[in-house]
């Protein structure tokens, strides 16, 4: 006995393999389809941009990783930069001289350290304008050869790790406004003019602790 496979007259594509799909249902189906392949994609998109931030991480891990170690240093570059301030320029007694050479020699090493490991000294110079990105302001003065917002002198220099800020300069800058140029009542230097400055912005205030 034969079996017949063949579907009854009249009925609906696909009845042969037990499916029955009409128009409604197949659209359905599409959308479904269209709505995965969709859902691959932003799941393939997050795991590429999870790998790349995971990458950027761990590739600014290793490039800063000195940085507490080089904040750590900045006293001794500190301390080595008022040796020399405080060195006589000339002096006779042998000695004397090559302690000074020999402290000149360190800091000049120290310097060349940083800079070899990307740590790199921020000293502006006398008429730089004042970067609130950079520079910290501790006073203003009036600036006879200054324009107003230059920086009219450095008193301690920053530092910064591969165009990381590690520490400010702090720098004296000149006055802005008639009512800075003053001096104020007692003619001397304001403390913390830039507080705010022209565009409301805090410009004097820089973070130190990152």
């Amino acid at each position: 006995m034969s079996e017949d496979n063949t579907p009854p007259e009249g009925a609906p594509a696909g009845a042969e393999d037990g499916f029955d799909f009409d128009g409604a249902d197949l659209e359905a189906l599409k959308a479904e389809n269209q709505a995965l392949k969709e859902q691959v994609l932003r799941y393939a998109a997050e795991a590429e941009n999870t790998k790349r931030r995971a990458e950027r991480e761990a590739n600014d891990a290793r490039a800063y990783a000195i940085q507490k170690f080089a904040r750590d240093l900045l006293g001794v570059a500190d301390n080595l930069d008022r040796a020399m301030t405080a060195a006589p320029a000339d002096h006779a007694d042998a000695p004397v001289k090559n302690f000074v050479v020999g402290v000149e020699m360190t800091a000049k090493e120290l310097l060349a350290a940083f800079e070899r490991n990307g740590l790199k000294k921020i000293d502006p110079a006398k008429g730089e304008k004042f970067d609130p990105h950079k520079h910290q302001a501790m006073m203003e003065q009036p600036g006879t050869d200054v324009a107003p917002g230059g920086v009219v002198q450095v008193l301690q220099p920053g530092y910064e790790l591969l165009g990381r800020l590690v520490r400010p300069a702090m720098v004296v800058v000149a006055a802005k406004g008639a009512a800075a140029a003053s001096g104020g009542a007692d003619g001397g230097g304001q403390q913390n003019p830039y507080a705010a400055n022209e565009d409301g912005d805090q410009g004097g205030s820089v973070d130190t602790r990152a």
